[in-house]
Order: C-alpha cells, then structure tokens, then sequence
C-alpha cells in the first residue's frame, strides 16, 4: 500500500483494504510497517512523536471491532507512545473475534541515511512473540528484524506456524538498477532462509511508493517451509492478495529435513557474545 501524511486517511484507507481482503476469504490479515503514516524515519524531526499512540488505543480498539466484524486476525504496525519520552515500533495482534492479544516491539532498530530509526524509537525490552490466533500460530517480527536468523529462530521455537514480517524498506533515488535488484534479491533470500530453516512460512508485506527520497519496493511475498516462493507481489503499485497455504506441510518438510532435530545446542553458547575476538 501507498501512504499519505494524513494519519486519519491512512487509517481509513486500511480499514477498506482489510474489508477487500476478508470479502476475498482472507483469515488473517497483515498490515505494512507503521501504515497509519508517511515513512517519517527518512529524517529526524521532533514533529513525528504526535503520530505515536498507545496500545491497546485508538487504532486498535477500531481494528477490535473490524476483526469480530469480519472474523479476521489483523496484524498491525504502529508507532507506539509507551510513556512520555519512550516510544517504540511496535505490532499488535487482534483475533478474529476481536479480542486483542498483545503486541511485539520491534527489537532490531537501524540508524542509516534515509531509516533514522533510533531517533523514534527504543528497542523492544521483552521476549519475542507468538500469538494463538483462531486460524494459526503467528509470530511478529518487524522489518530490520528480518536480517537476524536468531529472531526469527526464537520465534519458530516458540511454536509460530507463520513468520510475518510487516516491512518498510526501499531503494534510495541515487542508486542504479543493478544495485537495486541485488539489494531485493539479498532482502527476498535472507527471509526465505528462515523459512527453510526453521520449517515455517514466511509471509513479508513491504509498502510500496514514492516517499522523500525513498521508492519503497513492495515485492511482498509468501514463502512455504521449504523456501518455495507462493506469490510476490510487485514493485510499483498497490495490491491485495490471498494466499492458500496448508499448515501440513510444516510437519511433512520437517520430517524430510530435520534440521531442529539435529541443532547442536550445546555448542551454540558463543552466538551472545558481541564478536569473539582476544581484544578483552
């Protein structure tokens, strides 16, 4: 989806898409990163914080109703005010019967030309997450977070049967094709690796447009247990899609490639060190 600076169309504009879907059959429903508002993060600017809110708030109390409504779970991106001075990036989950059932914060935040992402917003403080929804288990990873395997394996441990990743990200105006083609493909690959990984879909919805100085390269996509990309959305124009997917197959790909079986979780005590190296 497009994004405008006027908060409230924003909103709106989802509330109709989220009806397009479920008239389409769709049963749970995720939202791009921070959809309720322009990119701000291309610049540092303290004007930005009137767009946060609390959740549970405004927003997701309108989804609560949306969801019981259509009998939809609606994964939903938005800036958070957790108190006066603290703000986070942040996913909320509602259930199809319209019950909200928490939210994940965003824990991976950058800081590049164009993401100023740390001047917004504080680094999740707790675990990460999954939600027992009424069609699945799902977890919530958001954006920056998509390039650490760690998350995402954390996250099928805990039982997500889907990884979706709401997404802001997109190509500066300066770059060349070529440059762009190699950054999708490494976004595109990285995320399909969790999913072959860890045996669980992955389901990434990025916004698309133009934006400052940024065009937003949509290109959501699914992606099976195995990798197998089920449908990839565009690059420069707004699109709703449905897709089928078969909970069984997590259980048929893990069989055939066991790799939880054979982690080696007693050799892994490295991986929470900084970087290993004799400089101490």
């Amino acid at each position: 989806m497009t994004c405008g600076t006027d908060k409230q169309q924003n909103i709106d504009k989802s509330a109709a898409r989220i009806r397009e879907a479920a008239a389409k059959g769709a049963q749970i429903i995720c939202l791009q990163e921070l959809f309720a508002s322009s990119y701000f993060c291309w610049e540092e600017n303290y004007d930005y914080f009137s767009l946060a809110e609390q959740i549970p708030g405004p927003t997701t109390c309108l989804f609560e109703e949306l969801a019981k409504e259509l009998e939809v779970v609606i994964v939903a991106s938005l800036f958070e005010k957790r108190a006066e001075g603290l703000y986070h990036n942040t996913v909320a989950v509602i259930d199809a019967d319209g019950k909200y059932l928490g939210k994940y914060r965003k824990h991976h935040i950058p800081d590049d030309p164009g993401y100023y992402e740390k001047f917004y917003f504080t680094p999740g403080d707790h675990d990460y997450k999954v939600f027992q929804t009424k069609y699945a288990s799902i977890g919530t990873l958001i954006c920056w977070d998509q390039w650490y395997p760690e998350a995402a394996r954390i996250t099928s441990l805990l039982g997500a049967q889907i990884i979706f990743y709401p997404t802001a990200i997109g190509w500066a105006l300066s770059q060349d094709g070529i440059l762009n083609q190699q950054q999708y493909d490494a976004w595109q690959t990285i995320q399909r690796s969790h999913a072959i990984a860890n045996g669980v879909y992955v389901v990434s919805v990025n916004r698309t447009g133009m934006e400052g100085n940024m065009n937003f390269w949509g290109g959501s996509f699914v992606s099976d247990p195995f990798g197998v990309i089920l449908y990839q959305a565009s690059h420069d124009h707004e699109e709703i899609h449905v897709q089928e997917i078969d909970l069984k197959k997590i259980g048929e790909t893990r069989i055939h490639w066991p790799f939880l079986r054979d982690r080696r979780i007693d050799s892994y005590g490295p991986v929470t060190s900084r970087f290993l190296d004799d400089s101490i």
